[in-house]
């Protein structure tokens, strides 16, 4: 059943530590390597999000431009983001793919020696929904392994490419994860019962999110500054009130050129100047909402 009222019209206060108006996640999308490609034993190479998108449809077998697109994020785009974010002393979360981190272990070391958490983003970039339970399972398994390679643990939290299967929350429940993002609802961590027990929700967004470019969105970096700040300034006003939970998704394939990069670098200026910000890590917002807000006896909300 589909919940289509949650929080209502007077949403709970989060009580954000030190009495913020906003806590702010910044999450740096890493997948590169992890795509569909024909070395890696696919029928096509994957461009997913980048600025090849929909050129190259009809490349027949290996696709060089596609997987060139990709690596840019991991050669270039990631590092980029990176300083951006250490020069102005923030933290963020790194959304990864298993093998992804395994063809850059570099960006692992260096992300989480930066104070960053970790978000499982699947053992490959793949569609969670087009895999049966099984599958899933077996990938869910190689991922955390994985992690526990080039992490050095598994993930508290989980994030789906676009969305999850039916049976995801409960396969990511019996791996001993403690969260996922797979939501679009909410400004607002909440909790929901699976398989008879409560798991907390931390919602993602597709509205924030630097995928803006590859779709023709967004143009510019004026275009990503201007909506990024709109939307960081109406909830830092509710946040006198009624504080709320902004998410930021960058990509580094496509936030990490040069001039896109600008327009990051603007709104992350725009943000310090603003006292009662909580800039942190995803896990750290699922910590504290269970610590304050601790899930129900239902299980839900």
């Amino acid at each position: 059943m589909r919940d289509l009222v949650g929080y209502g019209p007077d949403r709970p206060d989060p009580r954000w530590p030190e009495g913020a108006r906003v806590a702010l996640n910044l999450t740096v999308n890493y997948e590169a390597g992890a795509e569909e490609s024909v070395p890696d034993g696919f029928a096509h190479s994957e461009a997913p999000l980048t600025d090849g998108v929909p050129a190259g449809a009809d490349v027949p077998g290996r696709d060089l431009a596609a997987e060139s697109l990709m690596a840019y994020g991991a050669r270039v785009g990631v590092w980029r983001v990176l300083r951006l974010l250490e020069e102005r002393g923030m933290v963020g979360t790194l959304s990864a793919c298993a093998v992804a981190l395994e063809r850059n272990p570099a960006v692992a070391e260096r992300f989480r020696a930066a104070g960053f958490d970790l978000l499982g983003h699947g053992w490959r970039f793949t569609r969670h929904y087009l895999l049966d339970e099984e599958t899933e399972r077996s990938h869910l398994r190689r991922a955390m392994a994985s992690f526990e390679g080039t992490w050095g643990d598994i993930p508290d939290g989980w994030y789906c490419r676009y969305g999850p299967s039916l049976a995801t929350r409960r396969l990511l429940v019996e791996h001993g994860v403690g969260y996922d993002s797979d939501a679009y609802d909410d400004e607002l961590p909440y909790w929901t019962p699976v398989a008879g027990r409560p798991h907390l929700v931390v919602p993602h967004t597709f509205s924030n999110n630097d995928n803006k470019y590859a779709k023709g969105w967004w143009g510019t970096s004026e275009d990503a500054f201007t909506y990024l700040r709109d939307a960081f300034d109406l909830m830092y006003a509710e946040g006198a009130h009624s504080p709320g939970m902004m998410m930021v998704s960058i990509h580094p394939r496509l936030s990490g050129h040069p001039a896109r990069a600008a327009g990051l670098a603007r709104f992350l200026d725009h943000v310090q100047t603003h006292s009662g910000v909580w800039i942190t890590t995803r896990a750290a917002i699922a910590e504290h909402w269970r610590t304050e807000h601790p899930a129900p006896s239902g299980g839900s909300r």
